[in-house]
């Protein structure tokens, strides 16, 4: 692919010119061609002329986009509310039995794929094996060794929530296929920005959200369930879009004397969807598409290579230290596990992260380390303007 379709394509996207931006892992800036398709969906519900039928052709339009963008089939996908719900939906879908236990590396996850599994030992006394990090990385050998027989589920992030490195999850996938033990991925930080194949990575389930690497809304989401599996998580709670009545039914039509679900994950699905973040989220998937995930996991690799290396000629802490397989989207500085939600331990990169913010560029702070994500629309001039700024920090001293 030309690099000129990322020019092309950063022309669509306003907020990249309006200072740098490197906050995906928070969320992503929307184009105007999703801007463009949710103006049209408002002037309709503003003029009370809403197609509900289209409402819904829509949404099966990006049930089917989500499934290829990330090699699924269309009926493996249920469309939730956020990456929560749909890693809520396997909790509380699988059946758990005395002696059960999970196995989880709670520092390298967001909260919300800690408490769930929290909970759970809290309501049925599921043993939490949390496995420590080794220097902010997952510890496969670790993983590995809290697994045994009576592992019913293992849950990993695609990318860590901080410091934001790919996970190996190949071994783990392994292993969980040789105990029967049930994979269940966070994605919230790598579907839309880093390629994304679920039948190589082997996941059971997949979870992720709209407003990040998706480009588009807060409050939509989607969970795959791989099709092989769908029996191994019950819906914990049922509404009339998980349950078949036939093709043709009207969404109002019941069946009082039988209860039939509907096929695959779609009897996760609940109430009307959000049709306005399905309107969103279809026009998103549209640019990803014509880009191609590959391409985008290319473009982002190497402006993060170039990031990385930059920032560490100039002796900042690059967390995982030299560009690896570690690395795709995000560029973490600092030392990783202090600090708070918007602040580091170390008082040099709160004042890094004060200068830069006053220099224009958007980032963020997790866990103690400078967290710069990076997606489609940004570029080379980008990347270089952030080293730049940074040289000019270290020379202040």
């Amino acid at each position: 692919m030309s690099e000129a379709r990322f020019v092309r394509a950063r022309q669509l996207f306003p907020g990249a010119e309006q200072g740098i931006y490197m906050d995906v892992s928070v969320r992503g800036l929307l184009s105007t061609d999703t801007k463009g398709a949710v103006d049209r969906y408002l002037e309709e519900r503003i003029a009370g002329a809403e197609n509900k039928r289209a409402a819904f052709d829509t949404v099966e339009r990006a049930r089917h986009r989500l499934a290829s963008l990330i090699g699924a089939s269309a009926d493996e996908i249920a469309i939730t509310k956020n990456t929560s719900e749909g890693l809520n939906i396997v909790a509380a879908g699988l059946t758990w039995k005395p002696g059960d236990n999970l196995v989880f590396c709670p520092e390298i996850e967001h909260p919300n794929n800690v408490y769930p599994w929290l909970n759970l030992k809290r309501r049925l006394g599921v043993e939490v094996r949390a496995v420590p990090t080794v220097d902010g990385r997952l510890p496969v050998e670790g993983m590995l060794a809290a697994m045994d027989g009576r592992t019913r589920l293992v849950t990993l992030p695609t990318v860590s929530f901080s410091p934001g490195f790919i996970t190996d999850i190949a071994p783990v996938a392994r292993a969980c296929e040789d105990r029967g033990a049930f994979l269940l991925l966070d994605a919230a930080q790598s579907v839309g920005v880093l390629h994304t194949d679920v039948r190589t990575l082997g996941a059971h389930g997949l979870a992720a959200a709209t407003q990040k690497g998706l480009l588009a809304f807060y409050g939509m989401g989607f969970l795959y369930v791989r099709r092989e599996a769908i029996d191994r998580v019950s819906p914990a709670y049922l509404a009339r879009f998980g349950v078949d009545l036939g093709r043709d039914a009207h969404e109002t039509a019941m069946n009082a004397s039988e209860l039939v679900l509907a096929a695959g994950a779609r009897r996760f699905d609940l109430g009307n969807y959000n049709y306005l973040g399905a309107v969103a989220i279809d026009a998103s998937l549209g640019l990803l598409l014509d880009l191609g995930s590959k391409h985008i996991d290319t473009h982002v690799r190497q402006l993060a290579n170039r990031l990385a290396t930059g920032l560490r000629a100039l002796d900042l802490p690059v967390c995982g230290g030299a560009p690896g397989l570690h690395l795709g989207h995000i560029v973490a500085v600092g030392t990783s596990g202090g600090g708070r939600h918007d602040s580091a331990d170390d008082p040099a990169m709160n004042r890094l992260y004060e200068f830069l913010r006053s220099k224009g560029v958007r980032f963020s702070i997790r866990r103690g380390v400078l967290r710069f994500s990076l997606h489609l629309y940004n570029n080379d001039d980008d990347v270089d303007r952030v080293i730049q700024l940074a040289r000019e920090w270290v020379q202040r001293g």
